[in-house]
This record gives C-alpha cells, sequence and structure tokens, in this order.
C-alpha cells in the first residue's frame, strides 16, 4: 500500500523559507511522477509543481523561481524548498503520487507565513 507523510510546515515570516518533506512508502519515487499540492484557506486545491519519473518539472507561475522540487532516491523522498515565502503561500500543502483524480495523497502539512 502506498503511503506519503508530509512535513517540515509550519510558521515563517513573508521572505522566509522552508523545506517541505515526503516519505513515500509502498513504491518507488523515481519510477512515478509525483508532485506538491496546495490548499489555502478558502480556495480551491491547486497544483504547485510536478516532477516525473524522468526528472522532469513543471511548476506554477506563482511560485516559479522560489519553490524547487527535489528527490532524495535513497530515502524515496520528496522535497519542496520554498524561498521568498509569501502570505499568498499560506495553505495546507500535499504530496501526490499518481495524479490529482486517482492519485494517493499524504495528510498534508500547514505552512503559515505571516506579513
Amino acid at each position: 500500500q502506498v503511503q506519503l507523510v508530509e512535513s517540515g510546515g509550519g510558521l515563517v515570516q513573508a521572505g522566509g523559507s522552508l523545506r517541505l518533506s515526503c516519505v513515500v512508502s509502498g513504491t518507488i519515487i523515481s519510477i512515478n511522477d509525483m508532485a506538491w499540492y496546495r490548499q489555502g484557506p478558502e480556495k480551491q486545491r491547486e497544483l504547485v509543481v510536478t516532477i516525473s519519473s524522468d526528472g522532469r518539472t513543471v511548476y506554477a507561475d506563482s511560485v516559479r523561481g522560489r519553490f524547487y522540487i527535489f528527490r532524495d532516491r535513497a530515502k524515496n523522498t520528496v522535497y519542496l524548498q520554498m524561498t521568498s515565502l509569501k502570505p499568498e503561500d499560506t495553505a495546507v500543502y500535499y504530496c501526490n503520487q499518481g495524479g490529482q483524480s486517482k492519485g494517493y495523497w499524504g495528510q498534508g502539512t500547514q505552512v503559515t507565513v505571516s506579513s
């Protein structure tokens, strides 16, 4: 059974940085498409970034140049490095494997950016 466990969220001031982690079990991240989504207060869940099995990445316009996704194959973990954080980045961040409609999800980790 595939399981995803996120961690690393917290409260940070605008301009600060955080690194989110997604530990994956039950499958190998290097042969799967992985993604980070987020859902802000009273907003729909939105795609932040994807990384394909061959390492190609696609970022949302709102985070391009500030966020960076990378994988550690040895730890079977996907990371989201977030820099220059803005209050509008406040959301619950979710790790995903397999796509939005049929994929697996973690429980989410809260990121709050204060102004």
